[in-house]
């Protein structure tokens, strides 16, 4: 059972997979970062001064000033800014996504496009080519 785990994760397949889940984790932070960091404060601030991350609504009933101090009262929230958040951080991250597979799909496309080396002739072939040959020369001498 050991060896077939080890023959199952040295596979290409899996090691790709698991690098491509750590780029994607670590591609997924730096989108948050740009959408929360860089994009929503000048929207907020094109739409008069709104942080989008501190927009909730409180179902319990109690006034609170930030989304923080409703949390932290353990209110029950609707967070609609931190919603729209990872709305546009979904849509930053399919977009990249898209982009990647096209230009992927490009790539195997021009390859598919290449001309490829015509395949090598059968053995039988070669050889009855080298007889025929051999016979030409023998008659002309």
């Amino acid at each position: 059972m050991f060896n077939e785990f080890k023959a199952f994760i040295s596979r290409g397949n899996v090691i790709d997979l698991a690098v491509g889940i750590i780029l994607g984790t670590a591609f997924t932070a730096i989108v948050n970062s740009l959408v929360t960091d860089i994009l929503m404060p000048p929207i907020g601030l094109l739409l008069g001064g709104v942080d989008f991350s501190s927009i909730f609504i409180t179902l319990s009933g109690g006034e609170y000033t930030s989304l923080a101090e409703a949390t932290e009262a353990g209110a029950a929230t609707l967070n609609i800014g931190v919603f729209i958040n990872t709305v546009i951080n979904f849509l930053i991250i399919a977009l990249a996504v898209f982009v990647l597979v096209k230009q992927v799909n490009r790539l195997y496309r021009r390859e598919a496009e290449q001309p490829s080396a015509p395949p090598a002739p059968p053995r039988q072939e070669v050889l009855l080519e080298e007889i025929r040959d051999l016979l030409a020369q023998q008659r002309r001498e």
